[in-house]
């Protein structure tokens, strides 16, 4: 009897602990990339790779990581209501099967008011999504008691439910030998986020 009894806790406790697993895991998931599939790098300067050579921007060094084609498609010094004026363009352009959204940090330096940039990045992910294409968000980190990355990237991931890269970008720009100069990354950061972004690709089912 007694050893029923502890057969039926220990079952339990297993049942319990894979409930919680799952529960705790799960990146949000996304469609595998065909090996021909374009993957498409939206944002602003951070995106384009000021401070480096053009093959040691972050999308570069993802298209090597990942072996699928990244579209650069960063504007430096672009707001998150210029990103989404032209979306729409590069999405009939280019044909993505996943886009990168990362933008924001314009908006924060130019102290713009946070529910249009919230606003802008939802409009962003709902038009891909209507079209057919995966998304992930990067999350950029706003000056104020040090670097902090605004609660709508998080907001915004969890009702979307799309898979967020949060916290890379802040610890790269948290660190001198990681940048380039005060709000860029160098390419050793770049690098850093390239990896982040594959890696995050492997968890949410996309490669």
């Amino acid at each position: 009897m007694r050893r029923a009894v502890t057969m039926t806790l220990i079952g339990s406790v297993l049942i319990l602990g894979q409930f919680f697993l799952c529960s705790c895991r799960k990146t949000p998931q996304l469609a595998t990339l065909p090996s021909d599939a374009v993957v498409l790098a939206f944002g602003d300067s951070i995106t384009f790779g000021t401070g480096v050579v053009p093959a040691e921007s972050y999308p570069s060094v993802l298209e090597r990581l990942i072996g699928r084609r990244v579209v650069n498609a960063g504007v430096p010094g672009e707001v998150t209501a210029e990103g989404r004026e032209r979306l729409a363009a590069m999405l009939d352009e280019q044909s993505p099967a996943l886009m990168l959204l990362c933008l924001g940090g314009n908006d924060f330096l130019q102290h713009q008011d946070e529910t249009q940039t919230a606003e802008n990045l939802r409009a962003m992910i709902s038009l891909a999504r209507k079209r057919g294409v995966g998304v992930v968000l990067i999350a950029v980190p706003r000056l104020g008691f040090g670097l902090e990355v605004p609660k709508l990237y998080g907001e915004i991931a969890k009702d979307f439910a799309v898979p967020l890269e949060g916290k890379t970008l802040k610890q790269i720009l948290s660190t001198g030998s990681l940048k380039s100069d005060p709000i860029h990354p160098n390419a050793a950061g770049y690098r850093i986020l390239a990896e982040s972004v594959a890696q995050l690709l492997h968890d949410s089912g996309a490669l």
